[in-house]
């Protein structure tokens, strides 16, 4: 008898239950939480009859470890219409545990769960989180104080909110299952991969950039010292100084439109890029749903018609990949407000450019202050082919986003 059998006795109350990784878990319920459906996966590992599923909360299996700031969390944004992926521990009707990573959301009449083994170290993680938010809770934490939590220990991760983590998290967990089980991604998840890591890497190059234009902020400053010290002869210098002021403000201002803020150039193609890779994946994790479904030789009881649930799954895959289509719009948009923009920061670096010219033209005539500005013409050299690199960099990882989102169009 193997422990996938539901007759498979429970030893240790508080060990995990296992089920197999090529398993799906779904289940359906009305508004109030209330489980209208289900399969047979779900039946097997939580252990419950169906006639004790069926017209039961779907709280049927919580466990006591998981917080109750992360159901908070879940139901409101699924009240907001908002489809969610999160790391659920689950209790077994013995009291063992299994984890899932549950992709849940809203339908015309309530909602529906598809639940994955998570395999990949992120698991992990959010575990020990899990229990320090159980922890700030039984202190006294309400629920809404708790979901606030999740949502900062999201940003201290790096993420920028907490659809990009959950974008970051079903596709980690799709991609590490896919490996383990020896199959090959799809290449239309392939290319939702490709781009959300040329996007993180994007945002890796701009904050270099930015660092680089700081290093650049004193220049201006040194040549007005320089052109005191020269008097009359200081003249051209100070004339340098302004331009150089005047430019460095104008790139002080696109990098606040390109990467600061919510509303920024980056943002916005970072947005359109996670939540395209989130659908998709989802469209695919209710793909497999579907197939399982139909695929299925197990008898249900009469309250689970396996026929509606496959069409219930089927009009929801269909409305995902219709909004993964909407988005490729976006990304499309957004990806020439973005190479745009590149485009203006790289009309500031030829500035730059002249700018170093005529420092080195002084330099050359200026024996007396020839050492000094020599020292700026050397900062201005290396800083520009640092911003050139980095610029060309971007605009290549620009061009990975634009031709995937071409190919997916061809694919879909």
């Amino acid at each position: 008898m193997s422990e996938l059998d539901p007759a498979f006795p429970s030893r240790v109350s508080n060990a995990e239950a296992k089920f197999q990784l090529s398993e799906a878990i779904y289940s359906r319920t009305d508004k109030r939480g209330i489980i209208q459906a289900g399969n047979e996966v779900f039946q097997r590992v939580a252990g419950h009859d169906w006639d004790h599923i069926i017209g039961a909360p779907h709280k049927l299996i919580r466990h006591p470890d998981m917080p109750r700031g992360v159901f908070h969390f879940l139901w409101e944004r699924l009240k907001a219409g908002q489809p969610t992926g999160a790391y659920v521990k689950n209790r077994r009707s013995c009291g063992r545990f299994y984890w899932v990573f549950a992709l849940v959301a809203p339908t015309e009449d309530g909602y529906v769960s598809t639940r994955i083994k998570p395999v990949s170290s992120l698991r992990a993680e959010v575990e020990e989180f899990y229990g320090d938010l159980v922890k700030r809770e039984a202190a006294g934490a309400n629920p809404a104080e708790s979901a606030a939590n999740l949502c900062a220990w999201v940003r201290e991760q790096g993420f920028t909110s907490y659809d990009a983590f959950q974008s970051h998290a079903l596709a980690t967990e799709f991609e590490a299952r896919t490996r383990q089980l020896g199959r090959t991604l799809d290449p239309r998840l392939k290319r939702f991969v490709d781009m959300t890591r040329a996007i993180s890497d994007v945002w890796d190059e701009a904050t270099m950039m930015t660092e680089g234009f700081k290093a650049i902020r004193t220049v201006p400053m040194n040549m007005r010292i320089i052109a005191s010290r020269l008097e009359n002869a200081g003249g051209p210098i100070s004339a340098i100084s302004v331009n150089y002021s005047q430019m460095l403000e104008e790139m002080t201002t696109w990098v606040k439109t390109f990467v600061e803020g919510d509303d920024c150039v980056f943002a916005h193609i970072r947005n359109a890029v996670l939540m395209g890779q989130f659908l998709a994946f989802a469209s695919a994790a209710e793909r497999e749903m579907i197939s399982a479904f139909g695929a299925t030789d197990d008898a249900y009881p009469h309250e689970v018609d396996v026929a509606r649930e496959i069409a219930e799954l089927t009009e929801h895959e269909e409305r995902f990949m219709q909004q993964v289509v909407e988005n490729l719009s976006s990304v499309e948009r957004e990806a020439r407000r973005f190479a745009h923009s590149v485009l203006d920061m790289k009309r500031f670096v030829t500035g730059l450019s002249s700018t170093r010219m005529m420092c080195k033209i002084e330099s050359a005539s200026l024996s007396e202050s020839g050492t000094a500005l020599t020292g700026i013409v050397e900062q201005l050299d290396s800083c520009q082919e640092e911003i050139e690199q980095r610029l060309a960099r971007v605009m290549d990882l620009n061009a990975v986003i634009q031709n995937s989102t071409s190919m997916l169009r061809s694919m879909l």
